[in-house]
């Protein structure tokens, strides 16, 4: 067996230099446009609901508080839905089909919204969207995870959330010259051009294996890595993790091998939604109408989705460089100081002030009036900066490391054998976390001001700087059965010949 190994290594290095990535990165491309249907729905409130709020809204489509905090938030009750089923239909149809599957529910709720003529189709149809959102979010990093190589799992890894962003971005982009309803019939054309490009890519090689599908797994891996590849090498590695693998029972959940990987991510996604990600992306514009920000909050939006999508960009070059810990604590830092920062302004000046009032009887033309009077402009420009800066530094740090990581480790270090329904346990127990707080925001704010949930959303970044140090281990440019031996041995990545005969006993 030691004679072996370095013949496999050279054979695995060999082949590796024959390797192309152009079929793979279209599969990947294929399915995550699923993430940017998933990014586009999830905000879709924001342009709208100061249009529904608005005195001039059709009074059978005009919200209040209560109602509007339902439309912001029951998106984030239909994606655990649509994580609950993604538990059962990533093993029992596959990842492929669970994400083609997602555009039912898509299609739906966009028509539903775009030709609404009461608040219940709208509802239903956020509703919807948002069922499609949790499929997509439990099901599309596990099929990417498990058609990739170790090389570029980490870039590709982050390809979900960057086209998430991107999808957040054109909602923004075209808020601002769409009427609302074309703004929901176009959500549906990326869905419906996810099914088409799926319907022509492959399935998981993983999962074929799984089935007892060898010959189609080779032909599969083969046409991914290129036709020059070795893939035995390959195969070899998933068919004997596949075999080592069993049912899993309660007994075997109580062991560090299950538990820790799936605490893990729960954990980590939990953590992810509390720094109030959700509620700022969903109420951008009407926080930045509080916030009393120099510029037109819809355009305020707008400059924010392009920083977001920049920093995840530049989040996925870095990801297999600088390594996921390394980003994950720079995300904290930026994240904690730039809410700590909007915790401040927001407490002492809850909204900075506008113009005064036009005085005629106080009028005075002296140069040093004048000069005054433009101090006190620059003044109130800056302070209506400083809500949209602090905005904008949040939300890189968190599209640097905590959005798109989080995905990443999520499909990395849950347990082979349970990844199906772990994943979507994680993204039921996120979203569930995101409508709780998307939906009491807005009470918040309206009781309190910013104050109090910038507050709580600065105290949640300390914990994601504590729990990055003490529980989440670096997975860079390791394989998943490397690191599924980390948690079952508990000290270390390398596979040994004593790690196989216990993984065998």
């Amino acid at each position: 067996m030691d004679e072996e190994t370095p013949l496999l290594n050279r054979r695995a290095t060999s082949s590796e230099s024959k390797m192309y990535n152009c079929r793979l990165y279209l599969a990947v491309f294929s399915a995550v446009l699923g993430n940017f249907n998933f990014g586009y729905s999830l905000v879709y409130s924001s342009p709208v609901l100061p249009k529904f709020k608005s005195p001039d809204a059709d009074p059978r489509l005009r919200m209040d508080t209560e109602q509007a905090a339902w439309f912001g938030s029951i998106y984030s009750l239909g994606a655990a839905a649509g994580g609950l089923g993604a538990m059962l239909l990533n093993d029992l149809t596959g990842r492929k089909l669970s994400i083609m599957m997602s555009a039912v529910p898509s299609t739906v709720g966009y028509m539903l919204m775009g030709g609404a003529v009461d608040l219940w189709m709208l509802h239903l149809g956020r509703f919807l969207t948002g069922v499609a959102g949790g499929m997509t979010a439990a099901s599309i990093p596990v099929y990417i995870s498990e058609i990739s190589h170790k090389k570029v799992r980490g870039a590709l890894g982050s390809c979900p959330q960057i086209t998430a962003v991107f999808g957040t971005l054109t909602l923004y982009a075209l808020g601002l010259v769409v009427p609302w309803r074309w703004l929901a019939v176009a959500g549906a054309v990326p869905a419906l051009l996810m099914v088409v490009l799926l319907m022509f890519m492959p399935s998981s090689p993983r999962r074929l294996l799984s089935l007892g599908r060898v010959q189609h797994a080779e032909r599969v891996l083969r046409w991914l890595r290129g036709s020059k590849y070795d893939t035995q090498a390959e195969l070899h590695a998933i068919q004997d993790s596949i075999n080592k693998q069993a049912t899993i029972t309660w007994s075997q959940l109580a062991t560090p091998t299950y538990y820790r990987p799936i605490i893990i991510s729960v954990v980590m996604r939990f953590l992810q939604q509390m720094t109030g990600i959700t509620p700022i992306l969903v109420y951008l514009e009407p926080i930045f109408a509080k916030s009393k920000v120099t510029l037109e909050p819809r355009y305020d939006a707008a400059i924010v989705g392009a920083v977001r999508l920049f920093s995840v960009a530049l989040a996925a070059s870095l990801m297999d460089r600088a390594g996921r810990k390394a980003l994950l604590y720079t995300s904290s830092m930026l994240m904690f100081m730039s809410s700590l920062t909007l915790t401040m302004i927001s407490h002492t000046t809850p909204c900075p002030p506008g113009p005064a009032p036009l005085n005629l009887t106080a009028l005075d033309y002296s140069p040093h009036n004048d000069f005054g009077s433009t101090l006190q402009a620059v003044q109130q420009s800056a302070a209506g900066l400083f809500p949209l800066i602090s905005t904008m530094v949040f939300i890189f740090g968190y599209a640097m490391g905590w959005g798109p990581i989080t995905w990443l480790l999520m499909s990395e270090v849950l347990p082979l054998v349970a990844r199906g329904k772990a994943s979507g346990l994680c993204v039921t127990v996120s979203w569930l976390t995101a409508f709780a707080l998307t939906h009491a925001f807005t009470h918040l704010v309206d009781s309190y001001g910013l104050y109090v949930p910038y507050l709580i959303f600065t105290v949640v970044c300390v914990l994601c700087l504590l729990f990055n140090a003490v529980c989440i281990p670096e997975t860079r440019g390791r394989s998943l059965e490397e690191i599924e031996n980390y948690f079952r041995t508990g000290r270390t990545f390398t596979i040994t010949q004593n790690d196989s005969s216990v993984q065998s006993s």
